[in-house]
Formats: C-alpha cells, sequence, structure tokens
C-alpha cells in the first residue's frame, strides 16, 4: 500500500532531503507554502499531512482533512500548538510530533546573534559594505572571555549554548527551575534576579507556558538587568515584551537585542511586505528600525542540515510506527476510541 503525504512549509532547500531520506518509499507531495484556509484542498486524497509551526491546523481544516480521507496530523517540529487538540480528537485524528532535533542548530544561532551584537559586526560590515572603512568608538567592544553570559533554561539547547560560550573563554550563569548535573558541570546556577544582576549576555531558552510566563521578558525583567547588557531571544515570541524591549533599547539600558521569534509571527515571518499593502506590526517595525542594534532572524534556528534531517528522518519513523505497529514513541494525541492526549 502507497501512503500519500502532504508536506507543508517546505523549502527549496529542503526539497532533496524529503527525497533522500524517505526509505519508506511515502508518495510524497511537497508544498512550499504553509497549510492555510486557502490552500486545504491540497491535502484531496492524502492519508498523511505533515506541518511545520505557523500551519493553520484549526477546526475548519481539521473538519476538511477529514472530509479528504486524512487520518494522520503530523508535525515535524517540538511544539504543537498550531494544532486544536479538540478538533483533532473530534475527528478522530492520530497526532504526533518531533520531540527534539538537533539543540546545536539553535544554540549557534544565539551564539552568533550574540556574538554579532557584541562585536558590533553587523554595524561593521554595514559601513564598510557602504565604503566607509573608518573605525569609530561603537566598534569597540569587550572580549567574550571577560563576560558574563547568563542562560535562562539549561535543558539541551541552552546547555549547548553554555558549552560553547564557555569554550570561547566567557563566564556562564544559569537559571533553571530543574537544575541537572550534567549542566551544574558548565554554568553555576544562580536565582534569575542575582543572574540579571550581573550578565553581560543573556540568552533565553525557556519553555512557553500559554498563561503563565507570557512576555516574562518585560519592563520589571529589563530593569533587573545590567546596563547595557545584550539580550537574546531564540525560544518563543510570547515570552518577549516587544514594547519594553523598545523602550529599554532607546533608553540604553540595553545596548542590543537579537530574536529568531515573535508572538503572533505568522503574520510576520515567511513573508515580505516591501511593495504590498499589508501593514507590519508598529513596535515590530520600531524595533527593525533600531537595526543594527536590533538583528531580527525569521525563525530560522532550525534551519540546518543536521536538525532538518532530525525533523525528516522521526516524522516519517512516526509515520511508519504508526501504520505498522499501530503507535508511536511521539504520540501527542490518539484517535478517538481512547480520547488520550499525552504530554
Amino acid at each position: 500500500m502507497t501512503i500519500k503525504v502532504a508536506c507543508y512549509g517546505v523549502r527549496e532547500n529542503e526539497v532533496p532531503f524529503f527525497y533522500q531520506l524517505n526509505k519508506y518509499h511515502f508518495d510524497l507531495s511537497l508544498i512550499e507554502d504553509l497549510l492555510r484556509h486557502d490552500n486545504i484542498d491540497t491535502a484531496i486524497g492524502m492519508d498523511a499531512v505533515l506541518l511545520r509551526g505557523n500551519c493553520i491546523a484549526d477546526r475548519k481544516n481539521i473538519q476538511k482533512l477529514k472530509e479528504y480521507g486524512v487520518k494522520y496530523l503530523f508535525t515535524r517540529t517540538v511544539g504543537y500548538n498550531h494544532i486544536d487538540l479538540q478538533a483533532a480528537a473530534d475527528y478522530d485524528m492520530y497526532v504526533a510530533r518531533v520531540p527534539s532535533y538537533s539543540p546545536n542548530a539553535i544554540a549557534e544561532l544565539s551564539l552568533t546573534l550574540a556574538m554579532s551584537l557584541l562585536r558590533h559586526t553587523t554595524y561593521t560590515t554595514t559601513r564598510t559594505a557602504n565604503k566607509d572603512f573608518t573605525i569609530d568608538k561603537v566598534m569597540f567592544s569587550k572580549e567574550i572571555r571577560n563576560c558574563t553570559v547568563g542562560i535562562l533554561g539549561t535543558g539541551k539547547i541552552g546547555l549547548t549554548e553554555a558549552k560553547l560560550f564557555k569554550g570561547l573563554g566567557a563566564e556562564v550563569i544559569g537559571y533553571d527551575v530543574f537544575q541537572s548535573d550534567e549542566a551544574k558541570q558548565t554554568v553555576t546556577f544562580m536565582e534569575l534576579d542575582d543572574l540579571l544582576k550581573v550578565s553581560d549576555i543573556v540568552s533565553i531558552h525557556i519553555p512557553y507556558f500559554p498563561g503563565e510566563n507570557d512576555k516574562m521578558i518585560n519592563a520589571e525583567f529589563i530593569s533587573k538587568m545590567k546596563d547595557g547588557a545584550i539580550l537574546i531571544n531564540t525560544a518563543r515570541g510570547e515570552l518577549q515584551d516587544n514594547e519594553a524591549i523598545l523602550h529599554a533599547l532607546l533608553s540604553h539600558k540595553l545596548e542590543g537585542f537579537a530574536t529568531d521569534v515573535f508572538a503572533n509571527e505568522e503574520k510576520i515571518f515567511f513573508q515580505k511586505f516591501e511593495n504590498t499593502t499589508k501593514d507590519l506590526d508598529p513596535i515590530v517595525q520600531k524595533l527593525l528600525d533600531l537595526y543594527p542594534r536590533v538583528l531580527v532572524t525569521p525563525h530560522m534556528g532550525s534551519n540546518t542540515d543536521e536538525a532538518l534531517t532530525n525533523m525528516i528522518e522521526t516524522s516519517f519513523e512516526n509515520l511508519y510506527d504508526v501504520i505498522t505497529k499501530g503507535s508511536t514513541a511521539n504520540v501527542v494525541l490518539l484517535p478517538k476510541k481512547t480520547k488520550t492526549v499525552l504530554q
């Protein structure tokens, strides 16, 4: 039996990976666009769909998928908040995810953004691109070995970044509710307020819990940070209060800010605003106007060879296991007959 799979949000560079890793010979339909309401008909005749973050898997689309005969609603992401689990249960969908992928992908991006802001390389190369080869006071910086780096969240990604910074000679401190023995070998754990007070760079790797830590990076949080610090967020956009960050940058409480994420980023990322009637969020626009003190990447943290391989391989394994064994270790939602949601 040939299993037909519609894969959404497949970028050009990802296409060969999908084909090379397709060892189970699924019949793949690779679709560049994210799943939306206006292209749901691309799932007609499919047995399974494979989503990425920011695809729309709400009740309306899930109902359509059920009508089209889709049984398996998978995502190649760790998070699955883009899937309406109650609707998926109501329409007897099997939902699975990718629980993890290369932590180096995110950690290396965080490190790169932090070092770019610390050494003012983006500022400098922008000037030289415009044929200005003079050196000014902005280009002066501390060396990373003379800096303290605070890592918030020392799971796989945060700990990987901590090891990278420590390898460069920085003093690395950490904050986490769960302080693993492995992390203790790399970071010195501190209370959050103490960490913020002494860190030259603060990098966020805390999971987002809706209703619990929304906009935790707010004015109060920033007020506890060291003057002139650099803030990096490659975790979740919902964790940051953009307006508070903007004010901190304008007052120079923060020297620099870099992010790979925004709340409601489906309205921002993966599209162009040039020559369009679409309006960019005004606070986001004001942050962008502070370039190169503000660096924004469009949720590209996982866009590496290793991370992509991990996500595709695990997704294909999930589907193969469900079809051949009736289950996968990476289940999020079982079909309606059990009505069990696994966290």
